[in-house]
């Protein structure tokens, strides 16, 4: 069919197609480009993201989330990851609520459940913990860690029938766990089998000698039976396993108090009161115990410290009037007993103390009443006849007659760990047999309540007194986290030194700065990048070479298992490769030769390790970490008496955590 159309018009019309047709593609190009640039950029975030919230900077880590969230509303992962900032900042709510967003964009991850199950405990919400639990198993059955959470979970329900069902499950498939033997014995005493709870407990010592929990459980079944000596050894075992648990040295206490030991038992609770300053057993039993020795002042501490949380404890209350009394305090001692009597009116050693205390004031009307009261009730019938058995009372159990004896807990609880891979203040009670931290350049330090030692090295006084960074610049093991205001300033440098840059690209200062800036945000690879830059034209940089090691150990150590093995080590050999030439360029540079010494520990050359850390220690013979550092590397190359040597040396210098090691590992050494 012929065209109606003039051929010019048909032409033009064709060549127009044409450019729409490209214009349509080169938008389709600009858009994917875009596209792909938004991706790369959001995956950038997540990851700094993640390496601000594995150094703890949960503000930080919960903004770059935010970003996410706010460009891709559809992922479940910045949710989960927020959440995860909020848990560590107990803000358990807040994390529950984005741990259900994550569950509504991708319902099949079982690490969302754990998350929003931990958030249900630390609200006491057990039966959505526990179905969260399930939900978890459901995705991965071997979570050997949910079902002993969900265990947990059944057990703080009382349903016993169901966690003694799920401890069978855990049993078939994980027979050399004794925490699951312990559990087995928890559910039988709780139904009152003590027969069976026994057998349980004998069970888990078979399988580890070392179950901290099982030796619990075998200490509380000898004191029932007044087997106070063989509770006690019990407890010593108890205590080696987990020496930061305040109710095993409460028990031990009670179990030398039936022994007659009171310094011993006085020891304990004093312990026991440093870990738990807020416990009442311990108040009450040690006021006491000092009352029994004559400490009259310091029992009337522990007593008010006790009245303070309970001022209706008459018993407390009788207790300070008699040490009020002694001290010469009459009408205090007064004031109290009458509080008592006014609550127990038949309470005649009352009226017969105050009848005694009011004749030393020569209120001779007070105290001829009072001795009246008591022979109207008949004294020489009454007074006196009630007595029990037993130098102990239960919590519960409120008879005024009973003041005189310590208290103890009605019934045996454990203190139940819920299994977790999230790091932060739940975990970790007991120290670890692993390095202590490396020192680090940082504007932000935490000041450190037990150690003395205070880090200094002439490069970096060297560089402070320039006055070029924005701040001063610390070497540091503990760094302190940022705000917000802390992180909008980093940013703001950032922005500053890339202005300056652009004029002056070889300014090795400028470049410091930025790659420390980005450090702190948790940017390593621009941090990296920076160092490179600087590195290319000032191969002698030493605080540049210290920094690269630092940044790529912090890449390395935030990445965990996403990285392949081949790779972390590689990683590491780097930040070796790094210090040293650092202790080549500065032989006196104290913290080289130490991050030098944790790296080689890291790659598990524990020889090389050694040798750094004697290199260390020849410069600064007071350093605490050194010693603790090489303690643990001669530990893992099975040399205890050496280990065991440098352990004691960093405790004597104040890093007390290395006694709790010393403990652990002279035992096992006897053994």
């Amino acid at each position: 069919m012929e065209s109606l159309l003039p051929s010019h018009f048909i032409r033009t019309s064709l060549l127009v197609r044409k450019w729409a047709r490209m214009l349509f593609l080169f938008t389709l190009f600009i858009f994917s480009s875009f596209h792909l640039h938004a991706q790369i950029n959001t995956d950038r975030v997540m990851l700094m993201g993640r390496n601000a919230l594995y150094y703890e900077d949960y503000v930080l880590a919960i903004q770059r989330f935010n970003m996410v969230i706010n460009a891709k509303p559809w992922l479940g992962e910045p949710y989960f990851y927020r959440g995860l900032a909020k848990f560590y900042l107990e803000d358990y709510s807040g994390s529950e609520i984005d741990c259900s967003s994550a569950l509504e964009k991708n319902p099949y991850m079982a690490n969302y459940y754990e998350l929003r199950a931990l958030c249900c405990i630390n609200q006491n919400k057990y039966q959505l913990a526990e179905e969260d639990y399930k939900k978890a198993i459901g995705i991965t059955p071997m979570d050997r860690n949910c079902w002993h959470n969900m265990v947990l979970c059944q057990l703080e329900l009382k349903e016993y029938a169901q966690a003694d069902s799920s401890l069978d499950y855990m049993i078939k498939y994980w027979p050399k766990e004794a925490i699951h033997y312990t559990l087995k014995a928890q559910v039988a005493f709780a139904e009152q089998d003590t027969l069976q709870g026994e057998k349980w407990v004998d069970r888990a010592l078979e399988v580890n000698p070392y179950e901290g929990p099982a030796w619990s459980m075998k200490a509380m079944v000898c004191s029932q039976r007044g087997e106070y000596k063989q509770a006690e050894e019990a407890l010593d075992k108890a205590i080696v396993q987990q020496p930061r648990v305040a109710g095993l040295y409460i028990n031990r206490a009670l179990a030398r108090y039936n022994q007659d030991n009171l310094r011993g038992a006085m020891s304990d609770y004093d312990t026991a009161l440093e870990m738990e300053p807020g416990n009442y057993l311990g108040h009450f039993n040690r006021a006491l115990l000092r009352a029994s020795v004559g400490e009259d002042n310091l029992a009337i501490e522990d007593f008010n410290f006790v009245l303070e949380r309970e001022p209706d404890n008459m018993i407390a209350l009788y207790n300070r009037a008699l040490l009020l009394d002694n001290t010469g305090d009459y009408n205090g001692a007064i004031r109290d007993i009458s509080a008592v009597i006014n609550e127990y009116p038949q309470f005649w050693a009352g009226y017969q103390k105050r009848a005694s205390i009011r004749r030393k004031i020569g209120d001779i009307y007070g105290a001829e009443r009072d001795e009246f009261k008591i022979m109207q009730a008949q004294l020489a019938v009454t007074l006196g006849t009630y007595k029990s058995t037993g130098k102990t009372r239960k919590k519960s159990e409120k008879n005024i007659e009973d003041y005189d004896k310590l208290v103890e807990e009605d019934t045996h609880e454990e203190e139940n760990e819920y299994a977790t891979e999230y790091r932060g203040r739940v975990q970790n009670r007991q120290t670890e047999l692993k390095p202590q931290h490396l020192y680090v350049l940082s504007y932000y330090r935490q000041e450190k309540s037990i150690s003395h030692y205070v880090a200094f090295s002439k490069w970096v006084d060297l560089l402070n007194a320039q006055k070029k960074l924005p701040g001063v610049l610390y070497l540091t093991d503990t760094e302190g986290n940022l705000t917000e205001t802390m992180i909008q300033t980093h940013f703001d440098h950032i922005a500053e030194a890339t202005e300056k840059l652009e004029k002056m690209p070889n300014d090795s200062i400028l470049l410091l700065q930025r790659a420390l800036d980005y450090y702190h945000v948790r940017d390593f690879e621009n941090a990296i990048a920076d160092l490179n830059n600087l590195l290319t034209f000032q191969t002698d940089n030493v605080l540049a070479l210290f920094l690269r090691a630092q940044v790529r150990c912090a890449e390395l150590e935030a990445s965990g298992t996403a990285m392949q093995a081949q790779d972390v080590r590689l990683g590491y050999l780097m930040a070796l490769q790094d210090l040293t030439r650092c202790t080549e360029l500065a032989p006196d540079f104290v913290y080289a030769h130490y991050n030098r010494g944790g790296v080689q520990i890291l790659l598990a050359d524990y020889p090389a390790a050694i040798e750094s850390y004697t290199e260390t220690l020849r410069l600064d013979n007071q350093f605490p970490a050194a010693y603790f550092n090489r303690g643990v590397a001669h530990l893992m190359s099975d040399k205890s008496d050496e280990g065991l040597s440098d352990l004691s040396q960093a405790g004597e210098y104040g890093l007390y955590s290395a006694y709790n090691l010393i403990k652990r590992y002279s035992t096992k050494k006897q053994k």
